[in-house]
């Protein structure tokens, strides 16, 4: 199993910059790609981003395609989410999640293991 722990989340204004952070621990970090996920306000669970294992593969969702960028440090448990031109619509629980494949998951459903969730709210 692995514990994912997310920090980074806060309050920014419309076109700013936030980035998010993942600490995992409890298993080998590298045999597992990551993910990116929000619930936005009375909206379902969505995929954001994914980058498999060793980092040389990244999916996007079309809606944060260009100005979201997802990263990965095998070394330091640790993966990214550098978020810029951030907009009102991106206001969400933001959650960090990881899965036991060589794949690159875009499906909520395919994640196992979750963070407890990090708010990011986009607000002038």
């Amino acid at each position: 199993q692995v514990q994912l722990v997310e920090s980074g989340g806060g309050l920014v204004q419309p076109g700013g910059s936030l980035r998010l952070s993942c600490a995992a621990s409890g298993s080998t970090f590298s045999n597992y790609a990551m993910g990116w996920l929000r619930r936005a306000p009375g909206k379902e669970r969505e995929f954001v981003a994914a980058i498999n294992w060793s980092g040389g593969s990244t999916l996007y969702a079309d809606s944060v395609k260009g100005r979201f960028t997802i990263s990965r440090d095998n070394a330091k448990n640790t993966v990214h989410l550098q978020m810029n031109s951030l907009k009102p619509e991106d206001t969400a629980v933001y959650y960090c999640a990881a899965e036991h494949t060589v794949g690159v998951p875009t499906r909520v459903y395919e994640y196992d293991y979750w963070g407890q969730g990090t708010q990011v709210t986009v607000s002038s």
